[in-house]
């Protein structure tokens, strides 16, 4: 029958929230038994993802600055050559002015060379950083492939023994909600949003639920299962110990 219907009593309303709480504590259980290892193994894989690319950018680098090396040298090796003929050139000029535009050409050759070697320096300097850069990258994501491995493994051998618990339970979990009033259900959810434990519907136990006193008017109350109670400290719905246990022990989950 509908929980929406007039005739379901508060006892019952309460049983079913009983038996739906029961059954999230179980579900939450096996979350729990899963740990962070999904967020875990997610920033695992973003990290790597993050250091093959810094891996790619440190081989385009590299590769740069062997073209340039090499670039470099090619220049060096036409501006001696040009150095070569401009001074033979030298030999045989007719006048000063001839000579001086020659030797300004020879300066101009040499700083060339000067230029192409500093560039040969930076660029090897660069290459044998990027060379350690590179062998530490290759290191970390050596050590980041074995414990992803390590951390997908775990997970795998939690979900093998969870998961076909946990879907026969969100199945059971789909019928219990059907019991519930529709606004005693947006209550509770909006509970176990809010709640870091999850628990919308607590038992009363020596006086206090959840770790907060109750009135003993309150208790009575409470005792009496015909109205809702919620915990005035965090909203929680308090409900009789003997009539929560009652409810579980009757449940087959």
């Amino acid at each position: 029958m509908p929980a929406t219907k007039e005739n379901v009593s508060t006892a019952d309303q309460l049983r079913a929230l009983i038996r739906l709480q029961h059954i999230d504590n179980r579900i939450d259980q096996i979350r729990t038994l899963r740990g962070n290892l999904p967020e875990e193994i997610q920033d695992l894989e973003d990290e790597e993802a993050g250091l093959q690319t810094r891996l790619d950018k440190y081989e385009t680098e590299r590769k740069e600055q062997e073209v340039a090396a090499h670039q470099a040298e090619v220049d060096i090796k036409e501006a001696e050559s040009m150095i070569e003929k401009y001074e033979d050139q030298q030999l045989q000029v007719r006048n000063n002015r001839e000579y001086d535009a020659l030797t300004k050409e020879i300066e101009t050759q040499k700083e060339r060379i000067a230029d192409a070697r500093t560039k040969i320096e930076e660029a090897e300097e660069t290459t044998e950083q990027r060379e350690k850069d590179i062998e530490e990258t290759e290191e970390r994501l050596e050590d980041l492939e074995d414990l992803l491995e390590e951390k997908r493994e775990e997970l795998d051998s939690v979900l093998e023994d969870t998961e076909q618990e946990q879907k026969r339970l969100e199945e059971i979990r789909e019928e219990a909600e059907q019991e519930v009033g529709e606004r005693y259900l947006r209550a509770y959810q909006r509970l176990r949003d809010r709640l870091r434990d999850g628990r919308a519907v607590v038992p009363l136990e020596r006086g206090a639920a959840a770790g907060f006193a109750v009135p003993p008017q309150r208790q009575v109350e409470i005792r009496q299962r015909n109205r809702i109670i919620v915990s005035e400290h965090d909203g929680r719905i308090i409900v009789d110990k003997e009539l929560y246990e009652e409810t579980v022990e009757d449940m087959t989950v």
